[in-house]
């Protein structure tokens, strides 16, 4: 019987590492040469869809992630590769507004307030990128994030039919964000299989023009 168990956990062990592998080979290969890190190097397309993350960590400092997001969305809209930025986040309760406080601070750097839009059912990215399509009714977008999350995004986007590539934010040293690196391996297996099973995200809604 004992021996039974421990082929069991063995055998979840190594599934586990497999699909985990899967995922993150599926997903780098579907976003290959789709990533771009230099502004003159990428296609201009109407709409960059700027993926939301927290302004803050939980000790109140600057999250890094979104001061990257900011700078590349600036720095696309300023090269006119895109036209309209589309912020997708959380916001999920009165107290916490991804979307809202990416508008704030690229108002704050310059970007026309009616050039922005905002998505506030971007709970995860699947939600965002499925919701650019169905809501806001983009077929061809730029996803800007780091590059680890433009490569899940683009692999999303290519599913729903979507042509996307993606502008790479700076990243964050593996210091400041070995967390979400290690996070970011289960995240390509659930959205792999996420796909399979054709999850679809947790709120829809009426179409939204963006012009």
């Amino acid at each position: 019987m004992k021996r039974k168990i421990n082929f069991s956990v063995v055998f979840l062990v190594l599934l586990a590492v497999f699909l985990l592998l899967l995922g993150n080979t599926v997903i780098e290969y579907s976003a290959k040469n789709k990533t771009f890190t230099e502004v003159s190097k990428i296609d201009k397309n109407r709409v960059g869809l700027v993926l939301g993350t927290s302004k803050r960590r939980a000790n109140g400092q600057i999250n890094r992630y979104f001061k990257y997001r900011i700078k590349a969305t600036v720095d696309l809209y300023n090269a006119g590769k895109i036209d309209f930025i589309l912020v997708s986040g959380d916001n999920s309760n009165a107290f916490y507004d991804e979307p809202t406080d990416f508008k704030n601070e690229l108002i704050k750097n310059g970007i026309p307030e009616h050039k922005i839009f905002l998505d506030f059912a971007g709970f995860r990215t699947l939600d965002s990128v499925v919701r650019a399509k169905h809501i806001f009714g983009q077929d061809r977008i730029t996803i800007i994030s780091q590059k680890f999350h433009n490569e899940r995004a683009i692999f999303i986007a290519q599913r729903q039919g979507i042509d996307a590539i993606g502008y790479n934010a700076k990243d964050v040293s593996i210091k400041g964000g070995v967390k979400t690196q290690i996070r970011e391996y289960f995240a390509r297996t659930k959205a792999l299989i996420d796909v399979v099973f054709a999850v679809k995200p947790k709120f829809m809604g009426p179409p939204i023009v963006i012009k």
